[in-house]
């Protein structure tokens, strides 16, 4: 079985959103990132991190609006205002999950549509179903990047998504269905009946339910290519931490049926930062009245 790894087109892209960074950068124009952080969750903050290492990377400005865990909802709200407000940002993106006491929904609409580059708001949500987008979902254009880069064309292909997320399965869905992808998709989730059965007929099988090592072998089709969005951890005696991070499907147990699988970790999770800052580059193309790029 094959591996999708990111790391082996990760490179790649990398340099051609340099080339896009450095283009942008000859027309006077620094692109710039505003991460807002809400409270000290570890794993919130090791995403931030690395999201501003590949900001520095790519010559991308990174600005941290760092807020304590008893920020209120207006509070966030007014952060989020003065960097709608503020002409230098080009992009704002609002770590999740917030405090209980904030609304991730109003604070998604709250971020302008142009600097919106995590594509949530209404408006880009909109754009992306007439066909017609601004920008990709960072994590479905992720996935896509790693078909097309690995060779597999998606065009007239039957593909299974398990889980209707609207990060993930709903405008993945949406995404490889329009002209150009041109795919036919079956959107499965908790009232699909007989799901499993659904899975065996597909070519492409995409899991993003976060469930762990929920596709087993009897799910996949022979041959069929497999795209794991899981992130689930487990206890594991054996690991130096005592547990470690699996997908939704169970690697190890569709080795010898499946033609392809991107891994967990080193696989989605990889690419949804790279087309973070590809939608961040756009995003002062954009507001510059410059042409997107594409990759």
């Amino acid at each position: 079985m094959k591996v999708l790894s990111a790391k082996g087109i990760k490179g790649q892209i990398q340099e051609e959103l340099k080339s896009a960074v450095d283009d942008i950068k000859e027309k006077n124009v620094q692109p710039t990132l505003a991460v807002v952080l809400v409270g000290d969750d570890p794993a919130s903050a090791i995403y931030v991190k690395g999201k501003q290492k590949d900001c520095e990377l790519l010559g991308i400005k990174s600005i941290l609006k760092q807020l304590p865990q008893e920020t209120t909802q207006k509070q966030l709200l007014d952060v989020i205002g003065e960097l709608n407000e503020d002409s230098s940002v080009n992009g704002i993106l609002c770590q999740v999950p917030l405090p209980d006491q904030c609304d991730e929904a109003e604070v998604m609409r709250t971020i302008l549509p142009e600097k919106d580059v995590d594509c949530f708001h209404p408006y880009n949500v909109g754009l992306l179903t007439s066909g017609k987008p601004n920008f990709m979902p960072c994590t479905p254009f992720g996935i896509l990047q790693i078909l097309k880069r690995y060779g597999y064309d998606v065009k007239g292909k039957n593909v299974t998504i398990i889980g209707r997320s609207n990060i993930v399965g709903r405008p993945l869905s949406v995404l490889l269905s329009l002209k150009g992808w041109d795919a036919t998709v079956t959107v499965c989730h908790s009232r699909t009946e007989d799901i499993k059965g659904i899975c065996q007929q597909a070519d492409i099988l995409v899991a993003a339910i976060g469930r762990a090592k929920f596709v087993t072998a009897d799910f996949v089709k022979k041959g069929a290519i497999l795209v794991d969005v899981g992130m689930n951890r487990i206890d594991d005696p054996t690991h130096p931490k005592g547990s470690r991070l699996v997908g939704d499907i169970d690697y190890e147990g569709i080795k010898e049926i499946a033609e392809a699988a991107t891994p967990v970790p080193g696989g989605v999770g990889v690419m949804t930062r790279s087309m973070l800052m590809f939608n961040t580059i756009n995003a002062a193309r954009l507001q510059n009245g410059m042409d997107p790029f594409e990759i």
